[in-house]
Parts: C-alpha cells; sequence; structure tokens
C-alpha cells in the first residue's frame, strides 16, 4: 500500500472518523474510518469528504452485525474505494468475495489462532491479532504477545498486532515479533482530529492502565444486540461497579439515568472505551504526531536491539 509507517489506526466507531483517518494516512500510515455499533450508510457517507482528495490509502472498518443489518454500508464502503476494508466478529465470509470482486483488499480481527486459519481460509488478506488487551468490543481470549507469535507461525498473510500497544515500546516489540505493523486505538482517541467528545477525551487522559475492565452493561443497558463472548473494554465507572454481572437487574430507571449522562457526557455512568495502553496517553496531540514519535521510537529500540 506504499505506507512508510507501519501503524493502522483501529476503525473505533465515535472516535475513528474521516479526519482522523486522513491524518494518520497523510503521517505514513493507513487511516481507517470506523463505523461503530449504531453505523449507517449516511454516517460513513458523511465521512468520506474528508479522505476524497487524499493521496494516500485509507481504509474503512465495519462491524458484520452492524452490516448484515444493514446491506448499504457495506455497499457504501465498496463504493469509496478503501485500500483495505475489516469487517469484523461474525461467521459469515461471503463478504470478502465481494470486497475482491470491487477490487478491495480485506482484514479481519481474530482472537485466536483458530479464528485466524479460518480467516486465512475464507480468503482475508491481512489478519488483525487482537489481544485482550485491546479497548472496545472484542474477544478476550488471549494476551496480544502470545496471540501474536502463535497467529504468526500459523498463516501465512501480514499480520498486524492490535491489544495495549501505547508506546515505542509496545510497537517495536510487535514488530520485533514478526508483525506487518500494529493497528492502534486507545492512542489515537485523543488526537485533535478524532471524534472523541471532549468529557471522554479528559478521562482518558487522567486515566491509568488498570482503570479499564471488560463487560457487557452498556451493550445490555443500550440494548445493543453483541454477542455475549463479545464483550467491551471500557473506563470502570459507577455504571459498571453496580451493576457488571448484575446484568439482569438493568431496569428502565438505570437505562434511563445511562441515557442521560451520555447525553450530557457524564462519565460517571456513560461509558468510555479504553484498552490497557491507555495509562500510557498523558497528552491531546495531532495524529502526525504521534505516529512520528512512536515510529522514531521504535526504530531506535529495534536498532538497539540489534
Amino acid at each position: 500500500m506504499g505506507l512508510t509507517a507501519p501503524i493502522v489506526n483501529a476503525p473505533m466507531g465515535g472516535a475513528a472518523g474521516g479526519r482522523l483517518a486522513a491524518a494518520v494516512s497523510a503521517a505514513g500510515g493507513l487511516g481507517m474510518i470506523g463505523m461503530g455499533s449504531s453505523a449507517t450508510a449516511a454516517a460513513l457517507t458523511a465521512e468520506l469528504p474528508h479522505v476524497a482528495g487524499l493521496d494516500r490509502p485509507f481504509g474503512i472498518g465495519l462491524v458484520h452485525w452492524v452490516t448484515a443489518a444493514e446491506p448499504a454500508l457495506l455497499e457504501a464502503a465498496l463504493a469509496a474505494g478503501p485500500a483495505l476494508l475489516a469487517v469484523s466478529f461474525g461467521d459469515d465470509w461471503a463478504w470478502v468475495a465481494r470486497a475482491h470482486d470491487a477490487g478491495v483488499p480485506v482484514a479481519a480481527q481474530v482472537a485466536d489462532v483458530t479464528g485466524a486459519r479460518r480467516a486465512v481460509d475464507a480468503g482475508v488478506d491481512v489478519v488483525v491479532a487482537r489481544g485482550a488487551e485491546g479497548g472496545g468490543h472484542g474477544e478476550p481470549r488471549m494476551g496480544t504477545l502470545p496471540l501474536l507469535a502463535e497467529v504468526l507461525d500459523a498463516v501465512d498473510v501480514p499480520v498486524l498486532a492490535a491489544g495495549g500497544i501505547g508506546s515505542a515500546r509496545g510497537l517495536a516489540a510487535v514488530l520485533a515479533a514478526g508483525a506487518a505493523g500494529a493497528w492502534l486505538g486507545t492512542v489515537f482517541t485523543t488526537c485533535t482530529e478524532a471524534l472523541t467528545p471532549p468529557a471522554a477525551r479528559a478521562e482518558l487522559l487522567a486515566a491509568s492502565g488498570e482503570a479499564t475492565v471488560t463487560t457487557r452493561v452498556f451493550d445490555v443497558a443500550l440494548d445493543y444486540p453483541w454477542p455475549v463472548h463479545l464483550p467491551e473494554r471500557v473506563l470502570r465507572n459507577e455504571f459498571v461497579d453496580r451493576f457488571d454481572g448484575r446484568e439482569d437487574e438493568i431496569g428502565a430507571d438505570a437505562r434511563a439515568e445511562l441515557a442521560a449522562a451520555i447525553r450530557v457526557g457524564d462519565h460517571r455512568r456513560a461509558p468510555v472505551n479504553a484498552g490497557q495502553g491507555v495509562g500510557m496517553v498523558r497528552a491531546s496531540r495531532p495524529a502526525a504526531d504521534v505516529v512520528a514519535e512512536l515510529c522514531a521510537g521504535a526504530e531506535r529500540l529495534l536498532r538497539r536491539w540489534g
């Protein structure tokens, strides 16, 4: 794809819009526009002008069960001509052939080596080995480094490492292990180009690495049909403490309370997705600065390690 930086920004719904994708791509990585749980074809179309005049490749990331409910979303993504289309969290691989017919390479996130083999057998061009440390939704089956090592030995396509990578040391570690690059989410959530609301941005900047938890409370409370085996990693807050493991107690009053908190950005109750690398995110900076710092630091470390 002509990338000069081994970095792909994770297509995080609610954070990775067209501006962030354009900035990451302009910095030499692969910028991904992310469409999450509430994605629509119209929402994707609204983000595309940011990358329309870009002379660098960009990608689009979708959630499988969302595209199944709204087929126009996949059509809009393919029509945009991305350099990479990622569709994750599903067992139906029919979309791979449709993307290839449109001349679009594809990627998928996997949580174990069995999933990696299935993805490659289905024709996926790039595998994202997403460890349990990652923010947002995913299957928390293995840590990033053991998952990456096992997947690299099992498949013969490029593998991107994801989950908890928030520093030059983390990037250097996965590159040294053999990853083709890193799929980074949380480290980009506070960038000036991200869609992250100000209140959530402040929570991310203040959080420590041990402040996250995997939970289903928000999916249950908001009636999002995420499968049980795909919880989301978020910053722990009062709502999580009250209902995690007691999701059947989330009634109408709690749902209304959460909806009101989301409207006003009250993150004592409202969710903030974050991976375990959040403790290394300490400033709101342009994405180009983040890419440059990560790459320069990783290069120095790799030279030192020989």
